[in-house]
């Protein structure tokens, strides 16, 4: 379908099914949208944010879209007869939002085109070989990642894709025992689910030989090879620029959170605030670019309706990430966390990635995220928000504080503790943060308190 309208110069604009009525609104009205195409079972809800966002178009059913005609939908003719090129846009993919309203990345046919040439091109521990390949991909086709970057590389290399409904680590290993899947993408809590279940004598009775993702915890990637007998590829990639960084050269950095070196097409700088080059080894942004001459070649076109953002995030000719990275000598480069994720207590920045990674690797840890909350002496306090995997009991927190301060340093260990019934995800299985609790609530109401308990 995406193929199709790509090629009478349609933009294709995906919608997340987990949508409400309020969001479909936001996203019709932002993107512009000329025609609505819906699965049955979402007619109702697609139909609730037409109406909401007053938009004057046409809905259409999946089972039905061989009988529409520009008479069905006039307000697609006058895109039907553009001449479509390289810098045409091809989708508009939306941001998840964690931070505000989610921003419509452009998507030009060269940019997707280039992102599929670049992942299949990888090589090392990543070989696409066609008529072989066949990658399992659980994450949803409304993200960049199984929509694009892995599409257009298994159509280039002639390899192939598998689409299951969505991430069950009940079912992971059954798909891909009877799809005979060679390889695999992971995100988010994939990982820790499917460690999470019992150890079993068929572990390794599959045809996987590789898999590539993002966000593995250090402490569980060694094990998990060991345990699953392939290699786990972090990469680095985000819709504005999918040419992936990998660490897919052995000797890896296996439990580093290493995830590649810059080289040619894919030119890399950390910067500090006022985006000057920071010491190699030092955490700052990452910043990108295709080279000097063509900084944004291979690069999504903009933020949709947002030129401000879009300038914004291209100043100085680099393109600013948001992540905070290091460089060591060799190049190599090692995700810290997020910008948004770095917790400033008393002074310190504390990656709140580096604090998951420790809870997680406790057994009564199902999920964790860990956020910060103001302090009225330290600016900010960390506060860890706990999806337990056992049954509670009366020394579970004080457990759980003890196993961070003994593992970490004292300033890094939660001065809070929260218990949740669930760490909400999105469809790619990342951690929504911003949904943990309610609009104006207070995140320390029934938390449990051990700032008394953080000294040096």
């Amino acid at each position: 379908f995406k193929l199709a309208c790509n090629q009478l110069g349609i933009s294709w604009v995906p919608v997340n099914p987990d949508y409400r009525a309020a969001e479909i609104s936001y996203l019709l009205t932002d993107s512009q949208a000329v025609l609505a195409i819906t699965a049955p079972e979402y007619q109702d809800l697609m139909q609730q944010g037409l109406t909401s966002s007053l938009s004057d178009i046409s809905l259409c059913l999946f089972e039905n879209i061989e009988l529409l005609t520009v008479f069905d939908a006039p307000n697609l003719a006058p895109y039907l007869t553009e001449p479509i090129g390289a810098e045409t846009e091809s989708s508009l993919i939306y941001t998840s939002g964690t931070t505000g309203k989610p921003k419509g990345c452009i998507m030009s046919h060269e940019y997707e085109l280039m992102m599929g040439e670049w992942y299949c091109g990888l090589g090392g521990l990543v070989p696409f070989v066609g008529g072989h390949t066949r990658v399992y991909c659980p994450l949803p086709l409304f993200h960049v990642n199984a929509a694009i970057l892995l599409f257009f590389a298994v159509i280039k290399s002639g390899s192939c894709q598998i689409i299951p409904e969505r991430f069950s680590a009940r079912h992971w290993w059954p798909d891909i025992v009877n799809t005979r899947a060679t390889s695999a993408h992971y995100l988010g809590i994939i990982i820790p689910a499917l460690m999470n279940q019992p150890a079993k004598d068929s572990d390794q009775d599959h045809g996987i030989e590789w898999a590539v993702g993002a966000g593995v915890e250090p402490t569980l990637h060694h094990a998990f090879e060991e345990r699953f007998g392939f290699p786990l590829v972090e990469v680095w990639g985000m819709t504005e620029m999918c040419r992936l960084l990998a660490d897919h050269q052995e000797p890896r950095q296996v439990a580093t959170r290493a995830i590649g070196r810059s080289g040619p097409g894919l030119e890399v700088r950390v910067v500090d605030a006022d985006d000057v080059e920071v010491p190699r080894g030092m955490p700052g942004e990452m910043t990108l670019r295709y080279s000097s001459n063509m900084p944004e070649k291979g690069a999504f076109s903009g933020y949709l309706n947002l030129p401000e953002e879009t300038e914004k995030a291209w100043r100085g000719g680099w393109f600013h990430t948001g992540d905070t990275v290091t460089m060591d000598a060799d190049n190599m480069i090692y995700f810290v966390d997020r910008m948004k994720n770095i917790i400033r207590r008393s002074g310190e920045n504390i990656a709140a990635a580096e604090i998951e990674a420790c809870l997680q690797d406790h057994p009564a840890v199902e999920r964790v995220a860990v956020i910060a909350v103001p302090d009225d002496m330290r600016d900010e306090e960390v506060m860890a928000c706990i999806q337990l995997s056992v049954e509670r009991t009366d020394n579970t927190p004080k457990n759980l504080f003890d196993w961070c301060y003994e593992r970490l340093s004292y300033y890094k260990a939660p001065g809070w503790i929260v218990f949740v019934n669930e760490v909400p995800v999105t469809g790619t299985q990342k951690v929504q943060k911003h949904a943990l609790f309610a609009e104006n609530a207070d995140p320390t109401e029934n938390a449990h308190d051990f700032r008394a308990f953080k000294k040096r």
